[in-house]
């Protein structure tokens, strides 16, 4: 499996589903990849479309499998709203480096409550400098004596 770093770039939310009557939501996200989490900062009265511009590294190692994109509704005078979450699949990353920026769905109780827009590189820490060069460096080498 894969060892390394995850940077997640996240870049903002379109068509999030509005859970303010009288004001505008003040949206963040909070990004987890097994027991790691992150938090965004408060995009204060930015609605449904906020932007965060914002990177978050996570150390992975064997068994991680999935990205978390929760994204919650600051509130003052109650508990924060949860307006939905994304989850992303790492295997195509672990495989490709990077993945370009792409919209991924925001869903509660299986519906779609908008789009979250996300740039993720890997950076694999797998062979640790030895990249077929330790012959080079007084590695040991078969004889070719018959």
């Amino acid at each position: 499996m894969a060892e390394g770093t995850v940077e997640v770039l996240l870049v903002g939310a379109k068509g999030l589903e509005d859970s303010d009557f009288f004001t505008s939501m003040d949206p963040y996200a909070i990004v987890s990849c097994r027991s790691q989490e992150r938090k965004s900062s408060v995009a204060s009265g930015k609605g449904s479309n906020p932007e965060w511009n914002e990177t978050f590294v996570f150390t992975i190692s064997d068994g991680a499998s999935e990205l978390k994109i929760k994204i919650m509704d600051s509130d003052n005078l109650s508990e924060d709203d949860f307006v939905g979450e994304a989850t992303i699949p790492l295997e195509p990353l672990f495989v490709e480096g990077s993945l370009p920026l792409t919209a991924y769905n925001i869903v509660k109780d299986e519906e779609f409550r908008g789009e979250v827009k996300v740039g993720l590189t890997f950076t694999s820490q797998g062979n640790r400098g030895f990249s077929g060069e330790e012959e080079s460096y007084g590695g040991w080498k078969q004889s070719s004596m018959d």
